[in-house]
C-alpha cells in the first residue's frame, strides 16, 4: 500500500505536534522548591516571587510552585531575607536539590564573609565553592582564595595552618555546625582543625570577623563556621548525587570525591567519599619539593523528622592520612586516623515569642603517628616517633526568641579536649648510641569550656544592632605532669573567668548603602600548647617550647569599620579594623633553660606580652562587565606591632591583591576564566622568631569550564601559568636549612564533575 505526499506531510505534522506538546507538557509540569531559614530549618513563608508571568507567595511549607520558562532569571524577595535572583543555571539546580536556605537578613550583619555553594549569584559577599574546591583535601585549601587569609605551611601540600588578620591557632575559633571542632593531636600541628573539615560535605563556610561573633564560641580573632549541607526531603523517594575527578600534572596528584543520596518526606540520607593522593612537585626553578601524601575522607549524614515540628540530623566522618611529607619538621606523618561525630535535634515551638530550640553534641578524636624514619639523614644519629592522641567533645544548646522587631539567641554549650602522647627517641651514634629515652609530649593535658550566650538582633527604622555576649569558665591541668616541667611549673591546675561583649551597628543609607561599625572585648585563656607542651620545637625556629601554666588570658579590644555598596550589577564591601592586645601570648628565650634535644639551640618559653596593635583592611569589589563578562578585585593587609618590644610581631602575611575576570556564554555552558595574584615583599619581619624578608611575586591562572550538559560538566586549565618561582611568607623553612618551601611551579590539570 502506497502514501501519497499529502498523507506523509499530514502524518510528519501530527508527530510534530505530538512532539511539541510533550515538550511544552513537561516545560508546563509542575516544579517545587522549598525556602528555608539557614539557621533554624524553619520553612519560609509568604516569600514572594515573580517568573516570566508567573508570581505567587511561598506556602505555610515555605514551598513555591512554577513551570519551566527557559531564558528566564527568578526574582524573590521577603521583608526578613531581602531581596535575590535566580538565574536559570541556578533555577534548574534547585529543583534538582528541591531545597534553599536562605539567611535572616537581620542576621546578616556582622563583618562576615560567606564562601558558599550556590553558582552564579548576584554580586554580594559570597565567595562560590565549584565542585574543584569540594575535592580539596584540607578545608585551608578553600579558605586560601580570600585575600585576607593566608596558611602556615610546613608542608608542600598538606596540613595548611589559617592566618587571619595575624590572628593563628587558637586564637582564631574554628568549629564545624558552630560546636565542634578538633584538637590538633601533633605538637606541630601537622593536624590542625581545618585539616579534618571535609569540603566535599560542606554546604559554605562563614568567617565571621573579629572578636563579635559569640554564639559559638570565643572568636578572639575571628570564627571561621563549616557549616555540613543541610537534609533535603522531598514529598516522593529519591535517589541523588555526583562524582567529581581531577588530574594536576604536576606531583602527579589526583583527586577525586563522590556522594550518593536517597531522600523521602520525612528522611534524607547522603554517604560522602572522597581520595586525594600526589607525589614530589617541581618549584619553578626545577627544585624538587618533598610533598608525597595520602589522604581519605569517608562520612555520612541523616537527616529525619520526627513529626512536624521536630528533626534530627547524625553526622559521622572518618578522615585518614598516611606518609605525608613535612620538610620543614622533625618528623612526618605516617599515619593519621580521626573520626567526627555530631548529632543535632530541631524542634519548633512556635509560641508567642519563643520559636524554636536546638541541642547539639559532638565528639571528635584523633589519632596521630609520626616519625623520621623515612627522611633522607645522613647521619642517621636518632630514630624518634611519637604517638598522639587527642579528643574533643561536648554540645550545645540554643533558643530562638522573635519580637515584632529583633531576635534574641540564648545557650549554653561545654567543650571539653585534651591531649597525650610519648615521643620515643633510640639513640643510634655517640655516647648514648643503644639507648632508647621517652618524653612526655603533652602530659595527658585538659581543658575545659563551660559557656554562656547571648545575641540580639534589633531593628529600629534604617538602623540594626547587635548587642553579643559570652561568659566563659575556663578549667585546666595535667593528669601526668613531667618531673622536668614540674620543676619550673609547680603548679599547673587552674580556673578563669572570661567575658567577652560586642556591640554593633548597621546602618542604610539609601538604597544602595549600608555603613556599620562594631566595638568588642574578647577574653581567652590559653591553649594546650601554651599551657602545657613540654620542651618541644612546635614554633617558627628549631628552640624548644615550654608550656606556663600561669599565663593570663589575652585580651583583644577590637573596632570593626564596615562600607557596603551594592548596585545592579556591581558590589563593593570594605571592611576596616583597629586592634589593641592586653597580655598577648607569645614566646621568649630563657637562658636559664637547657634543651633536651642537641640540635636545639635552646629554650623559648610562653609568656604574656602587655600589649601589641594590629589593623589593616579588607577591599572586595564585583562587577557584571558587558558581553557576558564579571571581574572581581579584592585585596588585604595586616599592619602588627608588639609595643612592649617595638618590634613587629611575627607571621604577618603581606598585602595579597587578587583579581579575576571570568565570562558566561551558551547560557552558561561556557566559562572562561583568568586570576592575577600579586603578593607584596613582607619586609616588616621579626629577626627573633628566625624571620627573614619574603620577596614579592605574581602568578597568573587560566581556566576554561563547559557543561557538557545538565548533570555534566568539566574544565581544564593551568596553574602559575608563567612558572614563577615563589614561596609564601608563612611558609616555614626546610628543616635545619634557611632554604624556604617553594610553591608548585606550572601545572596543568583537567576535571570533570556528573550529577545525578
Amino acid at each position: 500500500m502506497g502514501f501519497d505526499k499529502k498523507t506523509i506531510s499530514l502524518s510528519l505534522m501530527c508527530m510534530a505536534l505530538l512532539f511539541l506538546s510533550a515538550i511544552n507538557n513537561f516545560a508546563q509540569e509542575v516544579k517545587h522548591i522549598q525556602l528555608l531559614d539557614e539557621d533554624t530549618a524553619q520553612p519560609i513563608q509568604e516569600a514572594t516571587y515573580q517568573y516570566g508571568t508567573q508570581t505567587g507567595l511561598s506556602d505555610e511549607h515555605g514551598l513555591i510552585s512554577f513551570s519551566i520558562t527557559p531564558g528566564e532569571q527568578m526574582q524573590l524577595s521577603h521583608v526578613n531575607y531581602g531581596a535575590w535572583v535566580w538565574d536559570e543555571q541556578t533555577i534548574q539546580e534547585l529543583i534538582h536539590q528541591k531545597v534553599y536556605y536562605r539567611k535572616s537578613i537581620i542576621l546578616s550583619l556582622q563583618p562576615a564573609t560567606i564562601i558558599g555553594l550556590r553558582p552564579n549569584q548576584q554580586p554580594d559577599d559570597r565567595i562560590n565553592i565549584d565542585y574543584q574546591e569540594r575535592m580539596e583535601h584540607d578545608g585551608a585549601a578553600i579558605l586560601n582564595q580570600i585575600p585576607a587569609i593566608n596558611s602556615i605551611r610546613k608542608s608542600g601540600s598538606y596540613g595548611f595552618d589559617p592566618v587571619f588578620r595575624g590572628f593563628k591557632y587558637n586564637q582564631l575559633n574554628i568549629v564545624l555546625n558552630g560546636v565542634q571542632s578538633a584538637t590538633a593531636a601533633c605538637p606541630n600541628r601537622m593536624d590542625p582543625p581545618t585539616s579534618q573539615m571535609a569540603p566535599n560535605m560542606m554546604d559554605r563556610v562563614e568567617i565571621l570577623k573579629g572578636p563579635h561573633a559569640l554564639r559559638y564560641g570565643t572568636g578572639f580573632g575571628g570564627t571561621i563556621n563549616f557549616v555540613q549541607t543541610r537534609p533535603r526531603y522531598t514529598e516522593d523517594p529519591d535517589v541523588y548525587g555526583r562524582f567529581s575527578s581531577e588530574y594536576q600534572s604536576n606531583g602527579n596528584l589526583v583527586r577525586s570525591e563522590g556522594q550518593v543520596g536517597f531522600s523521602g518526606a520525612r528522611y534524607d540520607l547522603s554517604v560522602f567519599g572522597a581520595w586525594s593522593q600526589g607525589d614530589d612537585y617541581k618549584a619553578g626553578n626545577g627544585q624538587t619539593i618533598p610533598a608525597d601524601f595520602l589522604r581519605g575522607s569517608f562520612g555520612a549524614n541523616l537527616g529525619a523528622k520526627l513529626s512536624s515540628k521536630q528533626q534530627i540530623t547524625v553526622s559521622a566522618l572518618y578522615n585518614m592520612a598516611r606518609d605525608a611529607d613535612f620538610p620543614a619538621l622533625p618528623m612526618d606523618l605516617r599515619e593519621d586516623n580521626t573520626w567526627l561525630f555530631n548529632a543535632r535535634h530541631d524542634l519548633t515551638i512556635n509560641r508567642q515569642h519563643l520559636k524554636s530550640w536546638n541541642t547539639s553534641v559532638f565528639g571528635s578524636f584523633v589519632d596521630h603517628l609520626m616519625d623520621n624514619l623515612l627522611k633522607p639523614l645522613d647521619p642517621r644519629t636518632m630514630n624518634a616517633a611519637t604517638n598522639a592522641h587527642t579528643y574533643n567533645y561536648g554540645g550545645r544548646t540554643e533558643g530562638v526568641w522573635e519580637f515584632s522587631n529583633g531576635r534574641f539567641f540564648a545557650g549554653a554549650d561545654l567543650r571539653m579536649e585534651g591531649a597525650k602522647g610519648i615521643r620515643t627517641r633510640e639513640f643510634l651514634m655517640g655516647p648514648n648510641a643503644g639507648k632508647t629515652v621517652e618524653d612526655n609530649a603533652w602530659q595527658n593535658s585538659y581543658i575545659r569550656k563551660t559557656g554562656f550566650f547571648g545575641e540580639y538582633h534589633l531593628q529600629a527604622g534604617t538602623i540594626n544592632y547587635v548587642l553579643s555576649g559570652r561568659l566563659e569558665i575556663n578549667n585546666a591541668g595535667i593528669n601526668d605532669p613531667g618531673t622536668e616541667f614540674s620543676q619550673v611549673n609547680p603548679e599547673t591546675k587552674s580556673t578563669q573567668i572570661n567575658p567577652s561583649i560586642s556591640l554593633g551597628m548597621q546602618k542604610r543609607m539609601g538604597e544602595h548603602v549600608k555603613v556599620g561599625a562594631w566595638l568588642g572585648r574578647a577574653e581567652q585563656s590559653a591553649s594546650l600548647t601554651e599551657r602545657f607542651i613540654n620542651y618541644f620545637p612546635v614554633g617558627q625556629d628549631p628552640y624548644e617550647m615550654l608550656g606556663n601554666p600561669d599565663l593570663v588570658p589575652e585580651v583583644n579590644n577590637q573596632l570593626d569599620l564596615t562600607f557596603q555598596w551594592s548596585g545592579e550589577k556591581a558590589a563593593l564591601n570594605i571592611d576596616l579594623f583597629a586592634s589593641y592586645l592586653q597580655h598577648f601570648i607569645s614566646s621568649v628565650i630563657d637562658t636559664s633553660l637547657s634543651p633536651y634535644l642537641p640540635t636545639s639551640p635552646g629554650v623559648r618559653r610562653f609568656v604574656n606580652i602587655d600589649k601589641a596593635f594590629k589593623t589593616g583592611f579588607e577591599v572586595n569589589l564585583t562587577q557584571e562587565l558587558p558581553f557576558g563578562l564579571q571581574h572581581q578585585l579584592g585585596f588585604a593587609y595586616t599592619y602588627a606591632q608588639d609595643l612592649e618590644r617595638k618590634q613587629p610581631l611575627p607571621e604577618i602575611a603581606p598585602l595579597d591583591l587578587r583579581y579575576t575576570l571570568q565570562g558566561s556564554y551558551w547560557h552558561g555552558r561556557l566559562q572562561p576564566e583568568v586570576s592575577f595574584r600579586h603578593v607584596l615583599e613582607q619586609a616588616r619581619i621579626s629577626p627573633e622568631f628566625g624571620e627573614t624578608t619574603t620577596p614579592a611575586f605574581s602568578l597568573l591562572d587560566a581556566k576554561l569550564a563547559y557543561r557538557i550538559s545538565e548533570r555534566i560538566r568539566c574544565s581544564a586549565g593551568a596553574n602559575n601559568l608563567l612558572n614563577e618561582n615563589y614561596y609564601e611568607h608563612l611558609s616555614r623553612a626546610v628543616r635545619g636549612t634557611t632554604n624556604p618551601i617553594f610553591a608548585p611551579g606550572r601545572t596543568f590539570f583537567g576535571s570533570v564533575n556528573v550529577t545525578f
